[in-house]
């Protein structure tokens, strides 16, 4: 058995991963440390979302705070004012959130790059005016309190531990989701109008079609992080889907290596537990992510895992190339 080419195989290294999540909160005593760990995984939730519209689609989207926050609010509203479990509200949050990407996935029909990343950051910022000016529905600058937990058999959700669990169930099932995309004839799609808008159309693909529907699904998953977030902490406001956050998430996605799928994983568990980890500049924090950002695309432009997978590409050709034709000396 060669053990090096197990641990090489994706699902080797996914079932680490993933062993060492599920473990990790085993033999951690301390309650903040839990939390992060909680923060981690949405941000996870939230970059892979953003990663079907950007890093497979290249759709330059600033408003990814507005889809985070339209499933958060939509949750927490049918919680407080109807006391609809928060089974219940998380798929309609999803579907809302979905279809407010739906919405701005519209304008890319028409603008691209630099023209996209504007229309959608004044989405985002509309949303966020929304919210603030909702009078006594959405509690203005105020934001919602009382926001119920969630109840499953009896589960103790005031516990770190067991929302931990939860939201890593749903940051797997969602990892397995985008993962698989780029395998399926959709996910192939949406990689050629990346490449090449012209010549998918010119290939048969409707563009427009597939554009859009990568917003709303980018929207959908991001819905799910929101509703999971407002039933965890338990107060939401307007100033936590910002501006700021969609660079956050953005940033994540770039660090990472979009494109890549798993490097958005990457690249938010470092954005998440760096911020931890310098707390006395948390004043300087997007001015530190903007550097980092300049500094990856000088050194890493495609990011730390698309970065990487160039090099494993490149040294398998030189090592196919080295190896000798077993087919030589046997022909006649």
């Amino acid at each position: 058995m060669d053990i090096k080419k197990i641990l090489k195989s994706h699902k080797a290294q996914f079932g680490i991963v993933l062993a060492v999540a599920f473990f990790l909160p085993m033999f951690v005593k301390d309650a903040s440390v839990t939390h992060i760990m909680i923060l981690v995984l949405l941000y996870v939730i939230l970059s892979m979302g953003l990663e079907i519209a950007l890093g497979i689609t290249d759709l330059f989207s600033l408003c990814h705070a507005a889809f985070y926050g339209m499933g958060a609010y939509v949750s927490a509203l049918l919680s407080i004012y109807l006391g609809w479990s928060f089974w219940v509200t998380l798929p309609i949050a999803t579907i809302c959130a979905g279809l407010f990407g739906f919405l701005i996935g519209l304008p890319a029909l028409r603008t691209n790059g630099d023209y996209l990343a504007i229309a959608t950051l004044g989405f985002g910022e509309i949303f966020r005016l929304i919210l603030v000016n909702g009078g006594d529905f959405t509690r203005g600058p105020r934001g919602l309190t009382g926001i119920a937990r969630p109840e499953l058999f009896g589960l103790d959700f005031t516990n770190k531990n067991v929302y931990y669990y939860i939201i890593l169930a749903a940051t797997v099932s969602i990892f397995l989701v985008v993962y698989n995309i780029p395998r399926t004839f959709f996910g192939r799609a949406l990689m050629a109008i990346r490449d090449d808008e012209a010549a998918a159309a010119f290939m048969g693909i409707q563009v427009s079609k597939y554009k859009v529907t990568a917003f709303t699904l980018s929207g959908m998953i991001a819905g799910i992080a929101g509703a999971f977030y407002a039933h965890y902490i338990c107060y939401i406001s307007p100033d936590t889907f910002v501006y700021n956050d969609s660079i956050t998430i953005l940033t994540m996605v770039l660090i990472g290596g979009g494109g890549t799928v798993i490097g958005p994983v990457v690249g938010a568990v470092i954005l998440t537990i760096l911020p931890e980890l310098l707390r006395s500049f948390v004043e300087y924090r997007m001015l530190i992510y903007g550097l980092v950002v300049v500094v990856m695309m000088q050194i890493r432009p495609m990011g730390i895992l698309g970065h990487l997978n160039i090099r494993v590409s490149y040294l398998e050709r030189r090592l196919k190339k080295n190896q000798p034709d077993s087919r030589k000396g046997k022909e006649v």
